[in-house]
């Protein structure tokens, strides 16, 4: 058994493997902020994964609209980390700091996740064409009927906006650039009646990206509209998230960056995507890997013979496993034993799990979690938290 590094401390410095200093901070005047009011910029990064974020912390008008709009909890998680991963290709997270979106108001975005109404509906719902601002594709078959036609495919989810800022002079910020996501249903669900049955039929990933890319240039064309956003950086990204039964999150796989002006001239692929271990898509395409997880998956039910619950969520770039969440539930019946199992779990990771991967390990049991394994790429010696 290797060395154990046990940090009893909490979990945002365990993850950062640093010690911010927050009795040092950087005071500013936002000048996006039209009361003018101080700003304070943390000076430290608990990792260079993550940017700095302006306080006190702003929340974005439309944000509750991410919970009600994505299908679980793990796409609603990617797709705000996974946007801003992208962002870093264009925004250095040494200059630029984060604040949540403040431009897109949570009516405008509810405009634009809508359905293009026909002439006739326009009138039956007494709106004007200017309000017809919808950008899913015209729905002629549903009627008064809250269901949607099998023909119909809802293909925009969602849209986020974040913003990023940098510092000008003196100390002041102001908004230098922005990210949008656009979230795009794998899976279209509808009803053939109202409260009846529902139905799912797959979208095909070709028909997906031709549509996303054409909702992202009208999204662009309106954003340059806005005096907020006329000449900033704009980088926009296309997420494909998974069915509503996926225990593992949907992943980014487009995003171009636009400088000036509202024409979309390319796009930039992101190879992305994550895999449940074990599952029959993972051994088929990373066989490798997966007997790497069954060969661990093992030597944890042989602690405990008749336990099968380990899962992992496996996330692949550029068809490589970069990073391994683990989740192990299991029964305790007393602290030492919570230990003796973190510390076997722990020696099991450096055994079967090459430097190159990052992995986590996160054991619970029915009163909450337990411990937390974190050995990062390339780290020698993991960090263990027992709660």
């Amino acid at each position: 058994m290797r060395k154990l590094t046990v940090a009893l401390l909490s979990l945002s410095l365990l993850l950062g493997a640093c010690a911010p200093n927050f009795q040092k901070q950087e005071e500013v005047v936002d000048r996006t902020d039209k009361t003018k009011e101080k700003a304070i910029i943390p000076k430290y990064q608990i990792s260079n994964k993550y940017y700095r974020t302006v306080l006190p912390f702003v929340p974005s008008e439309a944000r509750g609209l991410t919970v009600n709009n994505l299908n679980t909890r793990y796409d609603i998680n990617e797709f705000e980390m996974g946007l801003m991963r992208i962002a870093q290709n264009t925004f250095d997270p040494d200059k630029y700091v984060f604040r949540e979106g403040q431009v897109l108001r949570k009516g405008t975005v509810e405009a634009w996740l809508s359905r293009k109404l026909t002439k006739k509906q326009l009138a039956e719902k007494k709106m004007e064409e200017g309000d017809n601002v919808g950008l899913n594709p015209v729905d002629e078959g549903a009627g008064d009927i809250e269901a949607r036609n099998e023909k119909g495919p809802i293909y925009l989810a969602h849209i986020l906006e974040q913003d990023y800022l940098i510092k000008g002079e003196k100390d002041s910020v102001k908004l230098a650039g922005v990210a949008i996501g656009l979230a795009l249903n794998s899976v279209h669900y509808y009803r053939k009646v109202q409260y009846g049955d529902v139905y799912k039929v797959p979208i095909e990933r070709r028909v997906l990206e031709a549509e996303g890319k054409k909702i992202a240039q009208e999204v662009l064309k309106r954003l340059r509209a806005t005096d907020e956003l006329r000449n900033v950086p704009i980088t926009i990204a296309l997420f494909e998230q998974e069915s509503n039964e996926s225990v593992v999150p949907g992943s980014f796989f487009a995003y171009t960056t636009v400088n000036q002006g509202a024409t979309i001239d390319k796009w930039e692929k992101v190879n992305e995507k994550y895999y449940l271990f074990p599952s029959r898509e993972a051994r088929e395409k990373y066989r490798e890997d997966v007997v790497a997880f069954d060969n661990f998956k093992q030597d944890v039910e042989k602690y405990f013979p008749n336990f099968n619950g380990v899962v992992g969520k496996a996330h692949y770039v550029e068809g490589q496993l970069k990073e391994l969440n683990i989740q192990i539930p299991i029964q305790f019946y007393g602290k030492a034993e919570g230990i003796g199992f973190t510390q076997y779990v722990t020696g099991l990771v450096m055994e079967h799990f090459p430097k190159y991967i990052a992995v986590s390990v996160s054991i619970t049991s029915v009163n909450g979690p337990e411990s937390l394994i974190v050995r990062k790429a390339d780290q020698d010696e993991p960090f263990v938290h027992i709660y």
